[in-house]
């Protein structure tokens, strides 16, 4: 059986309260490291100024009692443990000659006097010992910092050691209660943390909890369920962009759908030409083996034309359906209205050309203007006139290439113009004209690759005239916008 995973939510709560942690550790050790040391260093200069208080007594003091220099150590210390009155965790005591002599305050000094490190260090001292010694030793109250005073007199041989302690654990014991109540209310307050940062992080990541239970609903026949966007941070973002991703799916799978039922249909028919064909066929009839063999490779040929353009489409999908490269679109103009002409026996005529280097793919926008000048031939007569353009708009927008294909045929009724445009869609007026459905949609993708559209409007002449439009510089670049398309190919016309 194996372990649950945790949470993304338990993650980033271990990880906030770990960090916050050990900055309350580092803070609190650093802060006592600080105050211990200051605790020291204060003890240190009551030291100093004890043997400074020493030094100049035996230096410039008198005995009080005969008004006249001190006439041996122990008198000399007597006076100076008289006049030092202990602090709370100090203590004084004298030696003479290695004996002990007096303490300060008497009991509580008795740890240091009786101690035999103390002791050594005493005994240890001659009349030329000059050098003060500082040590720190474990007793029975904890660890005690002392420093021993040589003390001589003038003319006397006797050697003195005066000592000066300090009770180090209980100097620093309301130190160590103060970081064990920083330690309680640090361990609270993480605590408290913690629980607040659930909370927290529960509601900023219910958005992505919603996003994984809406992605888990979503199904194939289903992609009509979205994430709720109550915020505008990055998350709710986050859910606009995963709602607009499942928007184009849902685009992308119902024109699939419809694509593959169009296609479906469209290919059923020749089928079904060919085994019904097929099915009455009198093998010992020559004749209606020719016939029937005429008929099947007309349909075969007609179904290998939906199955070119319907791979086609499909490659429209793709990122490298369109490669762009500079295209003189004068020099295009030219060789567009000459290719065309071998279409039919029209008046063929160019409109206009636009003398100016484009970004476009040109195989592909040749293969567009030649489907839109092969429906015009199929739906105009030899009297007809059948022009190409090209352009360059300057518009508000932006720069803009036009190209456009006219005829003087019957036209594109209005309430058919965008239809047409879809995939397996023929007007209601074909005039008998054959065809998949597939070339406009197959014109629309070319000149959606390009960044534009394809629209048809009635021209001046009667008949239709279909128009592309792209920006100048390719797809990314700023182009005139599908409301004003219309218009402006009104303008420019």
């Amino acid at each position: 059986m194996s372990l649950r995973r945790p949470s993304v939510r338990a993650k980033v709560v271990a990880v906030v309260v770990a960090v916050t942690a050990i900055g309350l550790l580092a803070a609190g050790l650093l802060t006592h490291a600080i105050q211990s040391q200051q605790i020291m260093d204060d003890i240190s200069e009551d030291f100093d100024q004890e043997i400074g208080e020493l030094q100049r007594l035996a230096k410039e003091g008198v005995d009080p009692e005969t008004g006249e220099d001190f006439r041996g150590a122990g008198r000399l210390m007597s006076v100076a443990m008289e006049r030092n009155v202990p602090g709370t965790n100090e203590m004084f005591v004298s030696y003479l000659d290695g004996q002990h002599q007096q303490s300060s305050p008497p009991t509580f000094s008795r740890v240091v006097a009786d101690d035999p490190v103390v002791q050594e260090v005493v005994a240890g001292l001659t009349p030329d010992s000059a050098t003060t010694v500082e040590q720190e030793i474990e007793t029975e109250i904890g660890r005690v910092w002392f420093v021993v005073v040589p003390v001589t007199v003038a003319d006397r041989q006797e050697v003195g050691a005066y000592v000066m302690a300090s009770a180090l654990d209980r100097s620093l014991a309301a130190e160590t209660a103060v970081m064990r109540t920083y330690a309680i209310v640090c361990s609270v307050a993480l605590v408290l943390l913690g629980l607040f940062a659930w909370l927290v992080v529960s509601r900023l990541l219910r958005p992505l909890r919603q996003l994984s239970a809406t992605a888990t609903r979503v199904t194939e026949t289903d992609l009509s369920q979205r994430v709720p966007v109550a915020t505008d941070d990055d998350l709710g973002e986050l859910a606009g962009a995963f709602n607009t991703m499942l928007d184009r799916l849902s685009t992308a799978i119902e024109t699939q759908r419809r694509f593959l039922d169009d296609a479906g249909h469209e290919l059923r028919t020749p089928l079904t030409v060919l085994r019904g064909h097929l099915e009455v066929l009198d093998p010992d009839d020559p004749a209606d083996v020719r016939e029937t063999r005429d008929l099947l490779l007309d349909e075969t040929s007609r179904m290998g034309q939906i199955v070119e353009e319907l791979v086609l489409l499909a490659k429209a999908e793709r990122s490298d359906f369109v490669t762009l490269a500079p295209v003189d679109l004068g020099r295009f103009t030219d060789d567009v209205h000459d290719k065309a002409r071998a279409l039919g026996a029209r008046r063929w005529v160019v409109d206009a050309r636009a003398d100016v280097e484009v970004a476009g793919d040109a195989h592909r926008l040749t293969q567009a203007v030649l489907q839109l000048a092969d429906n015009a031939v199929k739906f105009t007569g030899a009297d007809d006139e059948v022009g190409i353009g090209t352009q360059v708009y300057d518009g508000p927008s932006g720069r803009t290439v036009r190209l456009w294909v006219r005829d003087t045929g019957p036209g594109v009724p209005p309430e058919e113009a965008e239809r047409i445009f879809d995939r397996f869609a023929r007007g209601s007026d074909t005039g008998g004209a054959s065809g998949s459905g597939l070339g406009l949609a197959i014109v629309r993708a070319i000149a959606q690759g390009h960044g534009g559209d394809v629209v048809v409007e009635r021209s001046d002449g009667g008949g239709a005239r279909f128009v592309m439009t792209w920006p100048l510089g390719g797809p990314g670049q700023r182009a005139v916008p599908p409301e004003t398309r219309r218009e402006t190919a009104e303008e420019a016309a």
